[in-house]
């Protein structure tokens, strides 16, 4: 009985190697190129889903930091901009932004081929796709739409309490469609600061201080909000309604900046990029947490407690931060890097309100500030050069604060952009819309 136990382990063991042989000779090789362009599509979906919850985040966001009167424009405007960000976007911006080799002007302006000549049909075969060993298109189109409704998101909170609806929407389409797709075609097209060596990884010039240009234009024209400063300059706080749906809207663009941040790697088809991705979560996050310590520290010396609305847009102020270069710096050098973001918010917020530009959620200082600082920060990981960094910043900044300043004032002069004074007293809610976000609260409550 022993020897024939001992005969059958031999035999066993023996056919051990034939076994594995054959199950490598069925298995697949890892990196063929379906394989590469499913996952690389996968990344983009996730990412591009995760982008999307950042919508809902600006939202709640927005609808803590504003009165109360206030909450359901802001409601309403975050719906209409993503809504019709994914209509121009599509009508032009997608094409306008890539111009796949037909620039009209080159490294400038596309050729606008349509977007939706180039999006597969249902069914499409890898052997039909634009490119098989890069990704689908449709999950690329999709990804880069919900970086294009984000930038319109940053002018949405820094004009609240005070702008009328349609102007806002129009205005919108005009950034979605035109002005945020053409300047991101000088980057990520391979337009002429591409060509230039200008580095910003997932936008911290591109799509946040971009946004904050225009948002910084609407306040200029659009003027602060009424009994916001007096005549010696002293500032009247406004507090928002709810700090607890603001503090739930930052977690949710802390989350969502894992898919802004981690899908920008564009790649999950082999083992390093998948470790890039993993390394670029863990940036992010540190940087998040630093900026928020930052701010929490920094809002406590100088004004003896802390503030919970610096510390939310500290933690923002630190995503942003990282976003221009979330790969290549050490854990310490994101914290860092982070942390400087928190206190440039800390510190710029009250410079706005000495030169009397309203910015009802602190979206410029967040945004632009922050972003300009991430987008020099490039240079202290070796990744670019301080040149080609200020040349991006002045190129896509300066483009999209003058361009907006124009769309604003035609829309100044030809339909009013403010609403009256006696709309901004009652809120927007239902001077603009009949309806309030809190009804029970200003009739008294209800039987």
């Amino acid at each position: 009985m022993k020897l024939t136990k001992t005969l059958a382990l031999a035999g066993m063991l023996t056919a051990l190697p034939a076994l594995a042989l054959a199950q490598d000779e069925a298995a697949p090789p890892l990196a063929t190129d379906e394989f590469v362009w499913i996952m690389n599509s996968l990344l983009f979906l996730i990412g591009g889903f995760l982008v999307f919850f950042m919508a809902a985040g600006f939202a709640m966001l927005e609808g803590g930091l504003v009165r109360s009167k206030n909450v359901t424009m802001q409601m309403t405007k975050n719906v209409g901009l993503f809504s019709l960000a994914a209509i121009f976007y599509w009508l032009i911006g997608y094409n306008l932004m890539y111009p796949l080799g037909d620039w009209a002007i080159e490294g400038w302006f596309s050729g606008l081929f349509p977007a939706w000549a180039v999006l597969e049909p249902v069914g499409v075969t890898l052997a039909e796709a634009d490119d098989a060993s890069y990704a689908s298109t449709g999950s690329d189109y999709i990804f880069q739409l919900m970086f294009c409704a984000a930038t319109a998101s940053i002018v949405s909170g820094a004009l609240a309490e005070r702008i009328k609806l349609w102007p806002f929407l129009i205005f919108t389409i005009v950034l979605t469609g035109f002005i945020y797709p053409l300047t991101a075609s000088w980057q990520w097209g391979g337009g002429w600061l591409a060509e230039a060596g200008f580095s910003d990884f997932a936008g911290s010039t591109v799509v946040h201080a971009c946004g904050a240009a225009a948002a910084l234009a609407g306040a200029i024209v659009l003027g602060p909000r009424k009994g916001k400063y007096d005549k010696d300059g002293k500032v009247h706080p406004m507090p928002g309604s709810n700090l607890a749906l603001a503090t739930l809207g930052m977690f949710i663009l802390w989350l969502g900046w894992f898919g802004f941040n981690g899908g920008s790697q564009l790649a999950m088809g082999s083992v390093g990029d998948v470790a890039d991705v993993s390394r670029i979560f863990s940036n992010t996050n540190m940087a998040a947490a630093s900026g928020a310590v930052a701010a929490l520290i920094l809002t406590q010396v100088m004004y003896g407690k802390v503030d919970l609305t610096m510390v939310l847009n500290g933690a923002l102020a630190g995503l942003v931060s990282i976003t221009a270069e979330p790969l290549a710096p050490s854990l310490f050098l994101a914290g860092i890097i982070g942390a400087v973001g928190g206190v440039i918010v800390v510190l710029t917020v009250p410079m706005l309100d000495k030169f009397k530009i309203d910015d009802v959620v602190g979206a410029i200082p967040v945004h632009g500030f922050a972003g300009i600082w991430g987008t020099f920060a490039v240079v202290l990981t070796g990744t670019s050069s301080i040149g080609p960094q200020i040349l991006g910043m002045v190129g896509i900044i300066g483009a999209s604060f003058v361009l907006s300043l124009i769309v604003w004032l035609i829309l100044k002069a030809v339909m009013g952009i403010r609403v009256d004074e006696e709309s901004e007293v009652n809120g927007l809610d239902t001077s603009e819309l009949g309806m309030e976000a809190y009804p029970e609260f200003s009739r008294g409550g209800s039987a």
